[in-house]
């Protein structure tokens, strides 16, 4: 396209975004109009998509990191033919496929975004699986908002993709110079943005964001780049193009009041079309997991009844296994990889591993982009230190990714190091993600059968490790179901009450079960490793025959095992008498078993509550 038609058609772009916001009554056609020209430019000149074909591996990916300009994207999707009129105008309803921030139910869309600070994260992912792993020439494009230039997590992104060299990814900054209430940071301050990121490595470009011939020159500029990311700063000014809204206050995520008159101020309505250029058939490493057939089962490793290892271990060997058999299979770590024991996976397939630094939001984006592109990714780091990235997993929920989580050293009975490095608040966090599925073995072998099955499951997947060495309870041809439990100990219906537990308290509950035969109180023992989903069925089972459970878990009350247990009986099904014994103090530095037993959660505090369980049910 010419200069003018470029023009026009970032013009038809804004009518679009403000007809779309005009008949949802909601949204935000300002801060789609900055950047009209940006996208038109992108569209009808450097995007190289098929979008009869989303799934093409050599398909350029573009990230809408500003996910409330959807109204822009749509109008683009509109121009190229994807969408039609009608469906534009269903912008924000119900059912409709163009939501308020973009979602993947649009086929072209990879990852929801709308929680500021996403896209570049995520685009760094990507930008990886290009470069390193699929060997294909696509390009990364993310559009980000000014404001969101404030948040942590781009400038981990930043140092990581300037850090791997990542000139396939171009980032656009849109700076309109206002947010949500008022002033961004910087305002029109160009050489504020790239003082920063040049610091961290990268090239940048300042131009005027609504001159459609300078934008075009330095995207050109981007794709000629070597061994750095790009950045393209532009200036813009929001609502572009309509006096009553143009860089003006207080007009943000609100239609244009007089959509008619804005409408003809544009130019009124326009009918361009867009050949978006197809892109090149790629020759290099295919995208994985699109060929055919099933990977070929993992050779797991296998431990010994008996034998003690730390499931933290296992995890480690079972990935390494893993990789050897799916070569869809990625691992990444947070620089803890000698703790987490992915080291092994890294050692043995050094090609599909990414260290990831001490930046968990950027480890986290990272695997949800590298699962765009077909991999299976895991993720580890000390379950402490997943709380940093929870929105970024909240978020790999509504971009439907399906990631695999690890988080070790969890719970007290990691000892000296002392509460800051405890996870205990990550069975809570990830049982609230929509969709997810939790884990917490107990031993080497239903660890390694764990990792195995967490590949082929859907949605985001944690299981959680321990830095202990642990007995091991299993045989190594044992299977464990999602959904499922195990009964360790039973006197069938002999018995008084039932001992709910998982991982580390799994032990803990075996030698309580045994000193309280010796008492002549006998209990079932459930080793509970599926925490979400839950195995009510076995659950109603112990409690129509016990009459009582008691919860142990190495975690904080609210929200983790007893919560799960809990709501096996929200049904309206009979509820027996519960307890539940977790880590209500705040700890300190000590051994692991001095933590479990101030803890109050050690096989001594299991037999003392149990005795309480039955004398209650027993007192007149």
């Amino acid at each position: 396209m010419h200069h003018e038609e470029l023009t026009a058609l970032a013009q038809q772009l804004r009518v679009d975004a403000v007809r779309a916001a005009d008949a949802a009554g909601s949204g935000h056609p300002t801060s789609s109009m900055s950047a009209a020209d940006i996208g038109a430019v992108l569209l009808a000149h450097h995007l190289r998509f098929d979008f009869d074909r989303p799934e093409h591996p050599g398909n350029d990916r573009l990230v809408l990191s500003k996910g409330h300009a959807s109204p822009l994207l749509y109008a683009m999707y509109k121009a190229a033919g994807a969408v039609d009129d009608d469906e534009l105008l269903t912008f924000r309803e119900l059912g409709s496929r163009l939501e308020g921030h973009p979602t993947p139910r649009l086929p072209w869309v990879d990852v929801a975004t709308g929680s500021l600070g996403q896209g570049l994260p995520v685009g760094v992912g990507i930008a990886l699986a290009g470069k390193r792993l699929d060997e294909a020439p696509y390009r990364v494009y993310v559009l980000s908002g000014d404001s969101e230039m404030a948040e942590g997590s781009v400038w981990e992104a930043a140092e990581h993709a300037a850090y791997n060299h990542l000139d396939n990814l171009t980032l656009i900054i849109d700076v309109n110079r206002l947010g949500q209430r008022g002033p961004t940071r910087h305002e029109h301050d160009l050489a504020a943005y790239e003082r920063r990121l040049h610091a961290f490595g990268w090239h940048t470009i300042e131009v005027d964001g609504h001159d459609v011939e300078a934008v075009d020159r330095a995207l050109a500029e981007a794709r000629s780049t070597i061994r750095q990311p790009t950045a393209i700063i532009a200036a813009t000014r929001k609502g572009r193009g309509v006096a009553a809204v143009e860089d003006l206050e207080g007009f943000h995520g609100k239609p244009v009041k007089d959509a008619e008159a804005a409408i003809d101020e544009l130019g009124g309505r326009r009918s361009l079309h867009v050949d978006v250029q197809r892109p090149p058939e790629v020759t290099g490493r295919a995208t994985a997991g699109t060929g055919d057939g099933e990977p070929p089962a993992a050779q797991l490793p296998r431990f010994d009844i008996g034998d003690t290892v730390a499931t933290r271990t296992a995890y480690g060997h079972a990935l390494e296994a893993l990789g050897s058999a799916r070569a869809d299979v990625v691992a990444l770590d947070a620089e803890v990889s000698d703790s987490t024991r992915t080291e092994f996976f890294a050692k043995a397939h050094p090609d599909r591993y990414f260290e990831c630094y001490i930046a968990e939001q950027q480890l986290v984006a990272a695997a949800v982009g590298l699962q765009t592109r077909g991999y299976v990714p895991y993720a580890s780091t000390f379950a402490a230190f997943l709380t940093r990235a929870h929105d970024f997993i909240r978020m790999a929920a509504v971009s439907r990714a399906g990631i695999n989580l690890i988080g070790s050293h969890a719970g007290v009975a990691i000892g000296q190091d002392g509460p800051s490095q405890m996870g205990l608040e990550d069975l809570a966090m990830v049982r609230s993600v929509h969709g997810s599925t939790v884990l917490h073995p107990c031993d080497a072998n239903q660890t390694a059968r764990l990792v195995a099955t967490m590949a082929d499951l859907k949605g985001v997947r944690y299981l959680r490790t321990s830095r202990g060495d642990m007995p091991v309870l299993y045989g190594p041809d044992e299977t464990f179901p999602v959904g499922g439990s195990k009964v360790l100990r039973t006197q069938g219906d002999d018995d008084r009450a039932t001992i709910v537990a998982a991982g580390v308290t799994v032990h803990e509950a075996l030698k309580a079960a045994d000193l309280l035969a010796g008492h002549g109180i006998p209990v079932r023992v459930i080793d509970l490793y599926s925490v979400k989903p839950v195995d009510t069925d076995t659950l109603n089972d112990a409690a129509r025959a016990t009459g009582c459970l008691l919860t142990v878990e190495d975690h904080h009350p609210e929200g983790g095992l007893g919560d799960a247990v809990a709501e096996a009986f929200s049904d309206g099904r009979p509820a027996p008498r519960m307890a539940r014994l977790a880590v209500r103090n705040m700890p300190a530095s000590a051994t692991p078993e001095e933590q479990l037993r101030k803890a109050g959660i050690d096989a001594e505090a299991i037999v003392a509550a149990v005795q309480l369980l039955v004398e209650q049910v027993v007192a007149p």
